[in-house]
């Protein structure tokens, strides 16, 4: 008979206290809420603009011409010596933004205001800070500061702070079913299933 060799174990990357405190820990879930609030308030409001807007140039009748104007300017920034737009990114917006802007105005603002709202909810908060994250690098690279950059610092740590940032939301009921993490319940209820300490 002969005798496989087993596979080593894989490597287990310990997880410093600090990062475990900061991104882990439902006792700083206020915080992680007021920062969600924030950053959900901000796009609810830039979403809702849009949608809403009654001369219809994001959603309705002449959906893209609020894009189209947008990506217009994003194309005179990619000239000069010291461009504020990169050229490949000029060459997305003039090729493929561009031609698309209607398609690229209903992203826009619907993806605004369902950012908004799941992260006001916190309901899949680390994935739609992503998707908030997405877009205001998009506008960064289109050469739009405004609130962008410090939105987008927020939105990177929601990224990393997901596992907390939605406890006082609808994260800390729907995550265990898709098998992203325990349900609180269940682990208050069956000391067994708590998470071991590490070994200091």
């Amino acid at each position: 008979m002969t005798i496989l060799p087993t596979a080593p174990a894989p490597a287990t990357l310990r997880e410093p206290a600090i990062s475990r405190l900061l991104f882990a820990d439902p006792r700083l879930a206020p915080l992680w809420l007021l920062l969600r609030l924030y950053v959900g308030h901000e796009w609810l409001s830039a979403g809702w603009g849009k949608v809403t807007n009654p001369a219809g140039v994001w959603v309705g009748e002449k959906a893209g011409a609020a894009v189209t104007g947008f990506l217009n300017g994003v194309l005179v920034k990619t000239g000069g010596d010291h461009p504020d737009v990169a050229g490949w990114y000029g060459w997305f917006v003039e090729n493929l933004a561009l031609p698309n802007a209607v398609a690229f105005s209903y992203l826009v603002a619907y993806g605004e205001l369902l950012v908004g709202v799941a992260l006001i909810l916190g309901l899949f908060t680390g994935i739609a800070a992503f998707f908030g994250g997405f877009l205001n690098a998009n506008f960064l690279l289109a050469g739009t500061v405004s609130s962008n950059p410090l939105l987008f610092i927020l939105a990177t740590w929601l990224v990393l702070g997901w596992r907390v940032a939605g406890w006082w939301g609808l994260d800390r009921w729907t995550l265990p079913r898709f098998g992203v993490m325990e349900h609180p319940d269940t682990v208050r209820a069956d000391p067994a299933r708590r998470p071991a300490e590490p070994v200091r």
